[in-house]
């Protein structure tokens, strides 16, 4: 089970990415779950974050650092001895990608090969999840979900980037850590949504922003398609991914995670639900011209993780969206943001 308490209380983790907005619930859940959490990233980009409100660092140690700087890293890796880790830390958006491309490659390649690279000779260690994205594969607007096999691409520099970074584990992984007894992995996941992110051109967040402040929400692109999923589902992934490792590290390889087949759905479905659920909000749906090229159609076959980790979607989409809407408000009405997100959590495991 993801939760197996038995399995992480007491394991050292280090976490990257942890001011961020998976990276804090990933954090908050490992605490919840008993595990030593060390966490390396930058400080929160945004204000509001989840980090601050959520108070993340309360119980794990957070050290702020740039996964861009090789050398710095490794001295933060090397005496925390970890024996999981899990590496999130990114530049995550597709059009801040257009406006920064070589800030983008340099985080999500050379920051990848970095961590990696201080993981050699790290005899403590046993286990690697390296998070990607759904957007590695190279994009054929194709109707049908894309396969952990499929050909590795990328139109925009955020997708290129992390395609890249896919190869780069996948050196690190046959040509050193396997050989030191550490099984990798990368973990791809599907759009995710839920409370507590507030970055910039992201759908929910933006919705929020324009709803709460009485603003109309604007949608470039209406008819897109992605596979959406709560920010829970690809966490137990990730964690349930370590765990099986652990067991078995023949596992190693690419794992999807995403909705069930068939859920994937239009930026204005989730709009429509988001609305419904907000209870309020005017928007102005675009033509789907504006804006730099983005992918129309993109859907993630997870039979893989399905069948080798025994992972089903616990929250179909309108569950989903009705729990990041309903987390947005609580918190806007002054409910502790830590106590929603440990709420979320229990809810989810409690359906394990």
């Amino acid at each position: 089970m993801v939760h197996a308490a038995d399995f992480w209380r007491g394991k050292r983790v280090l976490l990257t990415g942890h001011t961020g907005f998976k990276g804090g619930w990933l954090a908050l859940w490992l605490q919840r779950l008993g595990a030593q959490v060390t966490g390396i990233a930058l400080p929160p980009d945004s204000t509001p974050n989840l980090f601050q409100l959520a108070r993340v660092d309360d119980g794990m140690e957070s050290r702020h650092a740039d996964i861009r700087d090789a050398a710095s890293l490794s001295a933060i890796i090397r005496p925390v001895r970890p024996e999981i880790v899990l590496h999130l830390a990114a530049q995550p958006l597709v059009r801040a990608s257009y406006r920064e491309p070589l800030e983008t490659f340099a985080s999500n390649v050379m920051g990848t090969a970095h961590v990696l690279d201080a993981l050699r000779g790290v005899d403590s260690l046993r286990v690697a999840v390296m998070v990607t994205t759904d957007k590695v594969y190279q994009n054929r607007e194709w109707p049908y979900p894309y396969r952990e096999s499929d050909a590795l691409g990328g139109h925009d520099p955020y997708s290129a980037s992390k395609a890249a970074s896919e190869i780069v584990i996948a050196c690190y992984r046959d040509a050193f850590l396997a050989a030191q007894g550490v099984a990798v992995a990368s973990a791809r996941a599907g759009n995710v949504i839920g409370g507590g992110d507030w970055s910039q051109d992201r759908l929910i967040p933006d919705a929020v922003r324009a709803w709460q402040s009485g603003q109309v929400l604007a949608i470039r692109r209406p008819q897109s398609i992605r596979p959406w999923q709560h920010v829970l589902e690809p966490l137990a992934g990730y964690l349930t991914l370590a765990r099986k490792l652990w067991e078995e590290p023949a596992l190693a390889g690419a794992y999807n995670f995403g909705p069930q087949s068939g859920e994937a759905a239009t930026v204005r479905d989730v709009v429509e639900l988001a609305r419904s659920a907000y209870g309020a909000g005017e928007v102005h749906f675009g033509d789907d011209s504006a804006g730099p090229h983005e992918a129309g159609w993109l859907a993630l076959e997870t039979a893989k993780a399905r069948n080798a980790l025994g992972l089903v979607p616990k929250w179909a989409l309108s569950e989903s969206v009705k729990r990041t809407m309903a987390w947005y408000r609580a918190q806007q009405q002054g409910a502790d943001a830590r106590r929603l997100c440990e709420a979320e959590i229990a809810a989810y495991e409690a359906l394990a």
